[in-house]
């Protein structure tokens, strides 16, 4: 992946006033399949920022550059025959997405070809997506609560592995940040994410679950007809590491912060818990929402959180080491799906309002901080070309250690 340019945090105390400035893009879908089809079900970016996709309850998947909103410069990817639920890009392939949905596939896609380079039956509906950091896998998560890994290697297609069933209700999985998969965190229905290793213990073998001996080859144990016969086939299994008791009702999302020290998790009662990884405690709880939280999502530094929920309008930015309110986006209609930019930027794309997907700052605004040795010494609110201009000449003419953001 191309290198992306990192951004620079802005303080609690200036967050306010530079949100404020931001302005509100409109994308506008026009192949919606019938009045109130195109429910925007899911959204994501892609790791560098450069795109975001869409899926909706009409079976649209769309891939949008956010600095074009034009229906023309977007890209529409067909082969769903039901609604898409969950969205996810590979970690470490900027223009490779996964597409989960409940026709009962799971579809990978070459955004720049524009085309399904491999689909896999999931044996039921399919719900949820994780992707491991390192791109060797994707746990799909189905309604019906069996997990379905899918492995993929440059020298085959993606291909399903076992599936595991999971005793209760699973609404997200998240893996480990770094690395190959290791950890696997999941939300569960009675209010619990549990945390397990990774991978499963595989089952034992024919001989074992016949009574044989792994050793001698013999019959260890004696049993006469009657004895009821073994199983045939046994699931691999998860080994649970830790679980934390996260909410009073099923949990429903998750999102690892980027510094990987604060784990967000939204619940069906209204509540954003935040754990602390270092020592799975809960330092604080927002309950700013009205209804089950369907999406968590960090700032690209890890220093605000949101939540989107079905019911309610509008929704909070709060500081994450504080829990203080810093700023409201003010909607029309519930927003459950929203996401942070992933990269260098306090954009925020969300769901709900009328005429389609939305991102507060891809229209403009932002603030021009000009400092020397450190120290902040104005600040402007400029349109992006405007803005432009200014960091070209202006700001750096002050002083060799000048700077200038945009946001």
């Amino acid at each position: 992946m191309a290198p992306t340019t990192p951004g620079k945090s802005v303080p609690k105390d200036r967050f306010p006033t530079l949100f404020a400035t931001l302005k509100t893009q409109t994308y506008h879908d026009p192949s919606t399949r019938g009045p109130g089809s195109h429910t925007i079900r899911t959204i994501a970016w892609n790791p560098t920022g450069h795109l975001i996709a869409t899926g909706s309850s009409d079976r649209t998947l769309r891939i949008w550059n956010p600095e074009k909103p034009q229906i023309k410069n977007s890209t529409e990817l067909r082969g769903h025959t039901g609604s898409i639920e969950r969205l996810a890009w590979n970690p470490i392939k900027e223009a490779e997405l996964a597409s989960v949905s409940n026709d009962g596939t799971c579809r990978f896609w070459d955004v720049r070809s524009k085309t399904c380079i491999a689909s896999v039956t999931l044996g039921g509906e399919g719900l949820t997506i994780g992707w491991a950091s390192d791109g060797s896998l994707a746990l799909v998560g189905r309604k019906d609560d069996f997990l379905v890994p899918i492995h993929l290697t440059p020298e085959s297609p993606p291909t399903a592995g076992n599936v595991l069933r999971q005793p209760l209700q699973t609404n997200q999985t998240l893996f480990n940040p770094i690395g190959p998969p290791s950890t696997l965190l999941l939300t569960t229905g009675d209010g619990c994410v549990k945390v397990y290793s990774w991978p499963p213990v595989p089952p034992p073998t024919t001989a074992a679950v016949n009574g044989l001996s792994p050793h001698h080859g013999t019959r260890a144990v004696s049993h006469s007809r009657s004895s009821t016969p073994a199983p045939q086939s046994i699931s691999p299994s998860l080994q649970l590491l830790h679980t934390l008791h996260a909410h009073t009702s099923a949990c429903v999302s998750l999102a690892l912060s980027p510094t990987s020290r604060y784990l967000a998790i939204g619940g069906s009662d209204a509540l954003i818990s935040l754990y602390d990884t270092y020592d799975w405690i809960c330092r604080r709880t927002l309950s700013s929402l009205s209804g089950s939280v369907k999406s968590v999502s960090f700032s690209w530094d890890g220093s605000y959180v949101i939540g989107g929920s079905d019911e309610g309008t509008g929704f909070d930015i709060a500081h994450v080491e504080t829990g203080e309110t810093v700023a409201r986006v003010e909607t029309t209609a519930p927003a459950p799906c929203l996401s942070w930019h992933p990269n260098g930027k306090y954009w925020i794309a969300y769901s709900g309002d009328s005429g389609g997907l939305k991102i507060v700052g891809a229209a403009g605004g932002g603030m021009v901080y000009c400092a020397h040795q450190g120290q902040i010494l104005n600040e402007w609110a400029l349109p992006r070309q405007e803005f432009q201009e200014f960091q070209s000449v202006n700001c750096f003419a002050l002083s060799r250690k000048a700077y200038g953001i945009y946001t």
